[in-house]
């Protein structure tokens, strides 16, 4: 091993993967619960992508748009997850997963452009097209997810389903810890770490997976809530 570059990945694979499978093995079987295994699984996979690119060195075009495309149903799923559960039951939310197909449908056209261009223990920095467009689509939904927790939290009167809000409100904020402070050091005139902050926050997103993880080991649907 020449170099440590994703090895940061590759940890976080491994220890996502032991999480599903508790998750797997110890959770209920229920339709919330699911979707927690649904997006660990989807994390864990592009960890899995980081390293082979990184590490192993295989850093095609095709692998960097395999990445962009598995972390594109997360905001939309997040949103999903959290609307449906803390808020009243919305199947035309469903709609929100027309977007990433849509970009999974451009890129696959552009597929050139994608490409990675640094690589650190810890991150990866990737060049795509419609960087811009794909922020607002990406960021969007996680903030709505954040204030939907947060006025669950003051409006809720289940203190089970308040505990919850709170552990994935929790998750919600490390997991952007990187986003905000990216676009405040863009303020200031130092945009670098914009160029790679997807792939940190997909590192800051573990933390969101141990909160997924504490919400599905304890959620039980067939108990009255």
């Amino acid at each position: 091993m020449n170099n440590w570059n994703g090895i940061i990945s590759l940890l976080i694979a491994c220890i996502e993967l032991v999480l599903i499978i508790n998750i797997f093995i110890f959770a209920e079987k229920n339709r919330f619960n699911k979707i927690t295994l649904a997006f660990l699984f989807i994390l864990m996979i592009y960890q899995v992508l980081e390293f082979i690119m990184c590490q192993l060195a295989y850093s095609s075009s095709f692998l960097a748009y395999c990445a962009f495309i598995d972390i594109s149903f997360l905001p939309a799923l997040d949103l999903y997850f959290i609307y449906n559960f803390f808020i009243k039951k919305n199947e035309g939310l469903r709609y929100l997963f027309f977007l990433p197909v849509i970009f999974s449908v451009y890129y696959a056209l552009v597929l050139n452009s994608f490409r990675v261009t640094t690589c650190t223990v810890f991150y990866a920095v990737y060049n795509y097209p419609l960087g811009t467009l794909y922020g607002v689509y990406y960021y969007l939904p996680v903030a709505l997810s954040v204030f939907f927790l947060i006025s669950y939290i003051k409006k809720g009167t289940n203190p089970k389903k308040i505990l919850y809000a709170v552990v994935l409100l929790i998750g919600h904020i490390i997991m952007t810890i990187p986003v905000i402070f990216a676009f405040l050091l863009a303020v200031l005139k130092m945009p670098g770490l914009l160029n790679s902050v997807e792939s940190v926050m997909c590192k800051f997103a573990f933390f969101y997976a141990l909160c997924l993880t504490f919400f599905a080991l304890n959620y039980k649907e067939s108990i009255n809530e």
